[in-house]
């Protein structure tokens, strides 16, 4: 079992910094070919942020783990709504402005209800997994649309994409080829941490459910300390912003896609999960609706929350 730990801890280390790496590629190529930063951001940005979800899932789901699969997205949705927000809170309070809480976290909130019906479904077919695909066309048009009407969040945009590619002007062929080795270590540390995981399941007995919703709390660490950084620097909107793009492409996309590679039969324990999910992203909203800001003591609720959602799996 310890070569699997070891394993489990390699990948997620390999997983973070590759993923990481290959954002920043796509962020460079973008902009060298002219891309826009509202693109770039609500495409490159935010399928990228959710680019180790995406690929631990896919490549369980195409191991015949769909529960694994599906309990890695529910997993990393609660780890972003609870520890991230949580954590995040209480560093410092966080403020956001009412549009982008009504916006996107309203479509945020509609996506996770989607995914909770296929989870009480049961049966996660093909043609389900092409409706979440779709909505996630829908949630991307809509978050473009709306961008572009936000001069405020065209700036923001575009002051994040300029930091992220550090500002220099780098040839597109280099950042290629670099985006290219990124991806393949994404891909083989995706698969040395799924193997890690389910090794050590096995070796402990731990269910499906457990073991998918850890190694989403393992792949939403990239988004707690890119929090941590952003509130520090008052940026409010910036963490709030990827909390629920990530979650949006978490259950559509990454869903989708896990669902279109392996359908099959969802066990029914993944249920209190997914209630759990929803209500968690309700009760995030509530908080930062009613003023705007999560203060300290709702971090700590929040947190308090996942600390409760693990013991429960346990």
């Amino acid at each position: 079992m310890g070569w699997d730990i070891l394993r489990i801890a390699a990948g997620l280390v390999v997983l973070v910094l590759a993923a990481d790496r290959l954002v920043i590629a796509a962020v460079r190529l973008a902009r060298a070919w002219g891309v826009s930063a509202i693109l770039v951001g609500a495409l490159v940005v935010g399928l990228g942020t959710s680019m180790p979800e995406m690929l631990v899932s896919g490549i369980a789901a195409l191991d015949d783990q769909l529960d694994v699969a599906v309990a890695n997205i529910v997993g990393s949705n609660v780890a972003n709504l609870t520890l991230v927000l949580g954590v995040t809170a209480i560093v410092a309070p966080l403020i956001a402005r009412l549009e982008i809480l009504k916006r996107e976290g309203i479509l945020m909130i509609i996506a996770l209800a989607g995914l909770t019906v296929v989870v009480f479904d049961g049966e996660f077919a093909r043609w389900e997994a092409g409706l979440l695909a779709f909505g996630m066309l829908v949630a991307l048009y809509l978050l473009l649309r709306w961008s572009w009407r936000d001069a405020e969040a065209e700036a923001a945009a575009e002051a994040d994409i300029e930091e992220m590619s550090g500002g220099d002007e780098h040839p597109w062929q280099r950042e290629m080829a670099i985006g290219i080795v990124a991806l393949a270590a994404t891909v083989f540390a995706a698969d040395l941490t799924l193997d890690g995981a389910l090794g050590v399941g096995e070796e402990l007995g731990l269910s499906a459910t457990f073991l998918g919703v850890m190694l989403g709390v393992g792949t939403s660490m990239p988004e707690l300390a890119t929090a941590i950084a952003s509130v520090r620097r008052n940026e409010g909107d910036l963490v709030v912003g990827n909390v629920l793009g990530s979650n949006l492409f978490n259950s559509l996309a990454v869903a989708g896609a896990a669902g279109f590679v392996g359908p099959g039969v969802i066990d029914a324990s993944f249920r209190p999960a997914a209630v759990v999910m929803l209500g968690v992203a309700v009760l995030a909203g509530w908080f930062a609706s009613s003023d705007r800001v999560l203060i300290r003591t709702e971090g700590v609720i929040l947190v308090a929350t996942f600390v409760g959602f693990t013991l429960f799996l346990v």
